[in-house]
């Protein structure tokens, strides 16, 4: 178990150190207050000293805006190529994650904010951390994302292929780009193996919040088996399919992969970027070395029924970001014994997507998400 260490009012005191993203417990920190300035407060977060703040809770957050601004004032670095710019882009994001990262804050043993002004986190950190027990340092980044997770589980997002809202929790995707919803709304579904009885079943992999295995039920789909790797995932997925009354026709499973069996249709909608996460909250994003990807394919002929089919959501930012070309993207469709059946296009409606300030935004504005309707055989 980790612990911080500091000095308060003449008293060494310590605490657990929690990191969602692994970061190390910081070897010096120091207590501070309303009184620091932001110029010293930037300039020891970079020299790695860790602030944990015993202040007014609203003032934390405009110091931590302050000294986001101050990284800011340096420009960033572009490369020579695309994904000579995406890595320099990620370690210039992770530069600021770990600087900012350093604006610490404590909470007790009962997941209070003893904070001047500070909100009630209790119920937040619980969802995110699980019952408390100790007094827990945490970044007060990583804290404002818990808190802004616990409003989206309150709120949901508004799914119109259900007709109903999907409620993430923390770390597990939000379903808030809804082409690829979409998409699996309106493909064209299998003809199911057991043409007598007309019953069709579905594998959705890598499920999280649960929506893509919900808007099959909603389509008609017989029975769909839901898995994923994360535990959070598997209980958010498990809470959505009770909250729309699919526990008749949606197992949830896991933690692991491919479910045992075989199903007319399997869905997978793996991270779209290879590379490295940083934190559990970016697992949806990034898949390192293409992994679930390369998962999908060489264990789908394996799953499918007889005239089956994969459909792999898949977007292409990644080639224009120079990270995957869609040669090696086909070359592994036929290594794994699988053909292309259909693909269906669909174009981006996040705003980021029409900025194309930079190199990011621009891949953006030219990315297409697909839907690869795959066969055995």
């Amino acid at each position: 178990m980790s612990t911080i260490h500091w000095t308060e009012t003449g008293i060494l005191r310590s605490a657990h150190w929690h990191s969602e993203s692994a970061t190390p417990p910081p070897s010096r920190v120091i207590d501070a207050d309303d009184r620091m300035k932001a110029d010293t407060a930037f300039r020891l977060a970079c020299e790695g000293t860790a602030l944990l703040w015993r202040g007014d809770f609203y003032n934390a957050r405009q110091l931590l805006h302050a000294m986001s601004r101050r990284i800011d004032r340096k420009p960033s670095r572009q490369g020579g190529s695309p994904a000579e710019s995406f890595h320099l882009h990620r370690r210039a994001r992770s530069h600021r994650a770990h600087v900012l990262g350093r604006l610490l804050v404590l909470l007790e043993d009962d997941h209070c904010l003893n904070l001047r002004r500070a909100p009630d986190v209790r119920q937040a950190c619980a969802e995110a951390y699980g019952p408390p027990s100790e007094p827990m340092a945490v970044s007060l980044t990583e804290l404002l994302g818990v808190i802004g997770a616990h409003q989206w589980r309150i709120k949901g997002v508004e799914v119109p292929a259900l007709e109903a809202r999907i409620h993430p929790h923390y770390g597990v995707f939000s379903p808030v780009r809804g082409e690829y919803v979409d998409l699996i709304a309106h493909a064209p579904l299998p003809t199911p193996a057991d043409h007598r009885a007309g019953r069709r079943t579905a594998f959705d992999l890598g499920t999280g919040t649960g929506v893509l295995a919900a808007v099959l039920a909603h389509r008609g789909i017989d029975h769909i088996v839901a898995t994923d790797i994360s535990p959070r995932a598997l209980y958010c997925a498990r809470e959505n399919v009770r909250r729309l009354h699919f526990t008749g026709r949606i197992d949830v499973v896991g933690p692991g992969h491919f479910p045992d069996g075989r199903a007319d249709l399997v869905v997978c909608n793996p991270p779209w970027i290879p590379a490295r996460p940083t934190s559990a909250v970016e697992q949806g994003v990034y898949d390192p070395g293409s992994s679930m990807l390369r998962n999908f394919l060489d264990g789908l002929s394996t799953h499918l029924e007889p005239g089956g089919e994969g459909w792999l959501i898949l977007s292409d930012l990644a080639e224009h970001l120079g990270l995957r070309t869609r040669s090696e993207l086909l070359a592994g469709i036929k290594a794994a014994g699988l053909h292309v059946v259909d693909k269906i296009d669909t174009r981006p409606r996040h705003p980021r997507a029409r900025d194309s300030a930079d190199f990011l935004h621009a891949a953006r504005a030219a990315e297409v998400t697909s839907l690869w309707r795959v066969g055995a055989g």
